[in-house]
């Protein structure tokens, strides 16, 4: 109904006006109802706080909802009106006079009851709805006392005492809870009561902020309806079993290892099995998958308890663990802390089903690892054809803190509705400790609730108190039946309490006296469980101790088995990975050349649009050009050898799959992977029609919402799942990328060293210096080439048939000149038996440029044809220069190395001043270093001034990177050592570039200049 739907901040107004002009209102004491246990007392507002008197209502406005009426007045004039000709008033008016007029002299005991009293019971109804929450019972340890709204006051609408037994007709609605029922005749007494039980025990609700009239339905329904029996003795026991095994797993390791840092879940036991109640459930309802993420606390439990590591390997890394053996290519990284570690397991059901859990590794970041569970989710939807996203789910486990205090979340949340982004809902449980760290809530938040970001995607929202484990239960299962049923998000906020502080060895009174004073003399969940279940004589003494026996027989033999426990093998790689290489095994080296003829097809199904398609004309211009750079194999673009890539990995059978801001068109208005129809706003993209009866989801190009952090880890977590794809992100431009730092330092760039977790993951970053400003210029490529391991001072070993230089770095970071190259480099992505981040430093005026081309036979693999060498056609980590092909160039007096545009600066510039005794090459690929490619050249210019120029300034860019490898590779030489490079670059700066046109033209041609000067060039 629309009353339901709509607020009701008018209507309160309304008694309120109504009340406060009856003698009765302002007579009787506010305190009249505070005895009945139906009521909490509240302190009455003040008068001056009550809004100004609506003014009168004309007859013109008959027509309005329900919940617009100010005034007995208006009521009154609605009445006659419907009474005259029911058509003339709102629906919702209709049915509400349907269901009181006239009701008085057919129903006994109800013959005083007004209109008024009529609409003030339904709006004291719906204040429970709407504000019950605020007066559950959440708090375990009773902290504070909460002011109780006047909404839930009966006085506030005008009943008394005395009104307490007398019966009142509330109609049958239509809608789902406690309005549905066939008792269209309750006592008031009989009323609140049912109100009381099902907004103010241990759950608070909160869903009135929806405005879908089905989901709030279906929600009152669950609510509102009271369970006949509740739990029976064959649930309490499953309930109460993983309760003790929740329980004592912490105090186990507490006794075990009681100065180890293992963040543990003592005070919030009950989320273990309301995790399992919740995953038992969602497989009942069609889960066959579900991806995990969470913080540190509670996580080795969870680890144990739920997903089913080996309790033995638990206990084994609290000793100090051993790396795996008996492996061959044993690589085992540097490791993480066993409160970060990720697993999976397959485990049965409470139902007889079995369903499979992935823990997702994770960082201390809190919150980071949020939107690569939502990924991994999305990607196993996909490999598994799950179109309705019914059979694979994400969980995620927040803290109170970091979910109101981490903007991460907020940009996780708003990717769930977004069409190539939804995984059909994600379930969030907050365990909230009701403190962050040392900071209390008052601190740490501005909002009522640390959920409330939630109510921004209209998420309902469960509060529980964490010391009832039935209610945790019930309400773990409410939110799996709803995100089963509407494919939205939900969360569960358990309140609860941290036993110890932040970690077992920090000391909370410093902070938190009181709080720890009251949680020192506070019952474990398990004991009140305990307690109620042998008061209600469905378990004994004797069930008890059986059931804690078993568990502590369990952990200590698997204590036993723990010293002897040796890992056997690595957990780290899914069915799809199987074959794929460590960084210590031998992976050859594959061509990417594509054979003419397949390029020639696919090349005609990127550049033909529809026949009746109305393209915008410079866009049907672009593929008119593009058509004949393919027909005549000149002239290819940038765009043009990214489809080319793109198109025959497709043909090849692997998913291709960019996304980020503005990729559809590009920022730079270059690629147009999505053309619209400038009179049907229909969108094509060609690259969907590249095979016949092509997936609609195989290619997937999407504009992203406008965040950096949530939507590169989330493209992180969909490249995890399966090798067998080219996941892109691209930056609007390279400059924005830095809001997504955490994901570079703690995911990408450490995530195989501490996890043993690879991914091919493309990240490409817009770059170059073209007199935009500070923000438009860097992508800070300093920042990428620091974090990179390969060490400055040794050479690896460079023989093509024994290199694993690639393998053996943390990922990749190029530069790239050309189209052909581009193509090479993002087909090596897939065309290799390891996967590795690769860190693209992509071009914004190289995209247009004139000298920016390459030939369609640069993209094949024909012998004889550019670029084709012995080992076939591939990406070349260094382009020498093209006018000296000798292997001895004596007469050149300076080798210039540089990355990037600035290559296509120097040549021109080179060729305006004739200076034909001057070398350029490309170092393409700047991490790992080229030291083999780099040595042929210094053997090729054995006179030649070695020189690195960059555009970035000094203190950026790949300077301070290239600098010591290529000193080592000239001393290895001997042809000097690091203080014979010379630099032409910018000088030290702070900002990345000027921010005035004129001042960047002459750095630039100063740069430029300096690096072709005829003098040396001094340090």
């Amino acid at each position: 109904m629309a009353w339901f739907r709509a607020g009701s901040s008018v209507a309160r107004l309304a008694v309120r006006r109504t009340l406060a002009r009856s003698c009765s209102y302002v007579t009787r004491p506010r305190g009249l109802l505070t005895a009945n246990r139906h009521f909490h007392a509240s302190s009455p507002k003040s008068m001056a706080q009550v809004a100004p008197v609506p003014r009168p209502v004309p007859l013109s406005r008959l027509t309005d909802s329900f919940l617009d009426g100010t005034s007995s007045v208006y009521l009154e004039e609605l009445q006659r009106a419907w009474e005259e000709d029911p058509d003339s008033v709102d629906e919702s008016w209709d049915n509400f006079f349907r269901n009181f007029v006239g009701k008085a002299s057919t129903s006994p005991g109800i013959s005083g009851q007004t209109i008024q009293e009529s609409m003030r019971l339904l709006l004291l109804v719906r204040a429970y709805q709407v504000y019950g929450h605020l007066k559950a019972n959440l708090d375990p340890l009773s902290l504070e006392k909460r002011p109780i709204p006047d909404d839930l006051d009966p006085a506030l609408y005008g009943f008394t005492e005395a009104d307490l037994d007398r019966e009142f007709f509330i109609g049958v609605w239509r809608m789902s809870g406690f309005l549905s029922e066939n008792r269209p005749v309750q006592t008031l007494r009989a009323i609140l009561k049912r109100l009381e039980q099902a907004y103010c025990g241990s759950i608070g609700y909160e869903y009135m902020h929806i405005a879908d009239h089905e989901k709030c339905n279906w929600l009152r329904d669950k609510i509102e309806t009271p369970m006949p029996t509740g739990y029976n003795r064959q649930r309490r026991e499953v309930i109460l079993d993983r309760l003790i095994w929740s329980t004592r797993f912490e105090n186990f390791l507490a006794a075990k290892w009681s100065s180890a840092k293992r963040f543990g879940l003592e005070g919030c036991e009950t989320l273990i099995p309301g995790m399992k109640e919740m995953f038992d459930r969602a497989a009942d309802l069609g889960v066959e998958t579900i991806v995990i993420g969470m913080p540190h606390r509670g996580r080795i439990n969870v680890l144990g308890n739920v997903v089913r590591k080996p309790l033995r390997q638990i206990f084994s890394e609290f000793s100090g663990g051993t790396k795996p053996v008996d492996e061959v290519g044993l690589y085992t990284g540097t490791g993480d802390v066993k409160y970060h570690l990720g697993t999976s397991y397959d485990r049965p059901t409470r139902g007889g089903k079995r369903i499979h859990l992935s823990l997702v590794a994770n960082p201390s970041h809190l919150e980071a690892v949020d939107p690569v569970v939502v990924g991994k989710t999305r990607a196993k939807q996909y490999y598994s054809s799950d179109t309705e996203r019914t059979k694979n789910m994400s969980v995620l486990i927040h803290g109170d803190g970091s979910f109101a205090g981490q903007g991460v979340v907020y940009e996780t949340l708003h990717l769930s509705a977004l069409p190539n982004y939804t995984t059909g809902g994600t379930i969030h449980i907050v365990v909230n400790n009701q403190v962050a760290f040392t900071t209390d809530p008052r601190s740490g938040r501005s909002s009522e609730y640390c959920t409330d970001v939630a109510k921004a995607l209209s998420a309902p929202i469960f509060h529980v108190n964490g010391d009832d484990v039935e209610a945790v239960v019930h309400a773990c299962e409410l939110a799996a039946e709803w995100r089963q049923t509407f494919h939205t998000d939900v969360v569960v906020d358990i309140v609860c309490y941290r036993r110890f502080g932040h970690n077992e060895i920090d000391e909370p009174t410093f902070t938190q006296p009181k709080m720890y004073q009251i949680i020192k003399n506070h019952p474990s969940s398990l004991k009140i469980y305990q307690d109620k279940l042998l008061e209600s004589g469905q378990i004994t003494v004797e069930d008890i101790d059986r059931m804690s026996d078993k568990v502590m027989t369990i952990l200590n033999e698997e204590f036993l088995a723990s010293k002897d426990h040796v890992s056997q093998k690595r957990d780290w790689l899914s069915a799809y990975w199987t074959g794929f290489k460590s960084p210590e095994q031998l992976s050859r080296v594959r061509h990417t050349g594509v054979k003419p003829e397949i390029l020639k097809s696919v090349g005609k199904a990127l550049t033909t649009l529809p026949e009746n398609f109305k393209a915008h004309r410079a866009v049907k211009r672009i593929f008119e050009d593009r058509a004949k750079m393919i027909e005549t194999g000149d002239g290819i673009d940038w765009a043009v050898g990214e489809a080319l890539a793109f198109a025959t990995l497709l043909v090849e059978g692997n998913h291709v799959r960019l996304s980020g801001q503005d990729v559809e068109r590009g920022t730079f208005s270059h690629r147009h992977a999505v053309v619209h129809d400038q009179e049907t706003g229909q969108q094509y993209c060609p690259l969907d029609h590249v095979m016949i009866n092509q997936d609609e989801e195989m290619f997937t190009v999407s504009n992203s919402s406008l965040s950096e952090f949530a939507v590169l880890g989330f493209e992180l977590g969909y490249s995890m799942e399966n090798p067998n794809s080219l996941i892109l992100w691209e930056a609007q431009f390279g400059d924005f990328a830095n809001t997504a730092q955490v994901m570079f330092d703690q995911f990408l760039s450490s995530g195989e060293a501490k996890w043993l977790r690879q991914t091919g993951l493309v990240v490409l970053l817009p770059h170059g210096y073209d007199g935009q400003g500070p923000e438009h210029s860097s992508a800070r490529l300093e920042r990428f080439l620091q974090m990179s391991d390969d060490n400055p001072h040794v050479i690896p070993e460079m023989d093509p048939t024994l290199r694993k230089q690639i393998q053996e770095c943390n990922w990749q970071v190029v530069n790239v000149t050309t189209p052909a190259n581009y193509f090479h480099v993002l087909r090596r992505q897939i065309h290799r038996e390891f996967r590795k981040p690769l860190i693209v430093m992509a071009p914004k005026n190289l995209l247009r440029h004139k000298d920016c081309k390459s030939n369609l036979s640069e993209f094949d693999d024909v012998q004889g044809h550019p670029g084709f060498d012995k080992q076939g056609t591939r990406f070349k980590r260094l382009i020498k220069d093209q006018n000296f092909l000798s292997d001895r160039e004596e007469g050149v007096r300076r080798l210039i190395l540089c990355s990037g545009k600035v290559y296509y600066e120097l040549n021109e510039e080179r060729q305006k001043i004739d200076a034909k005794d001057v070398a350029i090459c490309r170092v393409e690929q700047l991490c790992p270093f080229p030291y083999d490619l780099i040595q042929r050249e210094l053997k090729r210019y054995p006179n030649g001034e070695i020189v690195w120029c960059q555009e970035e300034p000094m203190n950026m860019g790949a300077y301070s990177y290239i600098a010591p490898r290529l000193g080592t590779a000239m001393k290895a030489l001997g042809r000097g050592t690091v203080e014979d490079v010379k630099y032409a670059g910018r000088g030290p700066s702070a900002a990345t570039a000027t921010g005035f046109f004129t001042v960047h033209g002459k750095e630039q041609t100063e740069l430029v200049e300096k690096a072709l000067q005829k003098d040396p060039i001094s340090s």
